[in-house]
Parts: C-alpha cells; structure tokens; sequence
C-alpha cells in the first residue's frame, strides 16, 4: 500500500492546484461578464504597407 503521509501531500496539491484553477477561472469569467473581455476581433484602422 502507498505511504499515507505520501498521498496526503498529494492531496495537498492536487487541492491547492484545483483551488488555483478555480479561482483563475472564476477571475477570467468576471472579466468577460463586465466587459474587460471582448471575443470579436478588434477593428483595424489602417493597412500595414505604405504604399
């Protein structure tokens, strides 16, 4: 059987990793509900030559 000590400090990162991911969503969700976000892409006002 596998160390119970070992499989609580994988516990501990698996959760603190799930808890970093939970949060960064959460984070990156807010800014696109308030707008900071915008899935279209941006207009462009001029072409790239000089020409």
């Amino acid at each position: 059987m596998a160390d119970q000590a070992g499989l609580k400090w994988v516990g501990v990162i698996f959760a603190t990793v799930t808890l970093a991911v939970m949060i960064t969503t959460g984070m990156v969700v807010k800014g696109y509900a308030v707008g900071a976000y915008s899935l279209d892409a941006p207009a462009t006002t001029g072409s790239l030559s000089s020409r």
